[in-house]
């Protein structure tokens, strides 16, 4: 019996994945590094996709430089696309204690805690994971 996914043409699924340095330049470069492999698999810059890839990136890397940072390690950015079906954003920091979770609701002059509200905004689904050998994943999914 076939289903109604083996029917259809066989999807290619595309993987990417880069280190960069736990400090603000490393953020950036996460971010501009998973914009510019989108754009190489066929997402164009400026389109839906693009923008809100590139603004969960930042988002994570930026918590990731600045609460998962320890000194002489660093971060990683892992990219999974398949198209059609669905996008997943994945950095990768060496601190595994600091788990991160949406603020409930951060006051107007608060500086900070709305990069998690905003990634949960934004994508379908996100979760943090224990990293071997040690560390934590936090990865974002986008359904196409």
């Amino acid at each position: 019996m076939t289903t109604p996914l083996a029917r259809k043409r066989p999807v290619t699924v595309r993987m990417f994945a880069q280190r960069f340095s736990s400090t603000p330049r490393g953020a950036r470069l996460a971010r501009r590094l998973a914009l510019h492999q989108l754009h190489q698999w066929g997402v164009p810059y400026d389109s839906e996709l693009s923008e809100t890839a590139g603004l969960i990136a930042a988002e994570l890397a930026a918590n990731a430089v600045t609460h998962g940072r320890v000194p002489g390690r660093d971060c990683e950015l892992g990219l999974l696309y398949a198209p059609g079906l669905h996008l997943r954003i994945d950095v990768s920091d060496t601190r595994g204690e600091c788990r991160p979770a949406p603020a409930a609701s951060p006051g107007p002059l608060d500086e900070g805690g709305r990069g998690l509200l905003l990634v949960g905004a934004l994508a379908t689904r996100w979760e943090v994971l224990d990293r071997v050998p040690v560390g934590k994943t936090v990865r974002a999914e986008l359904d196409l």
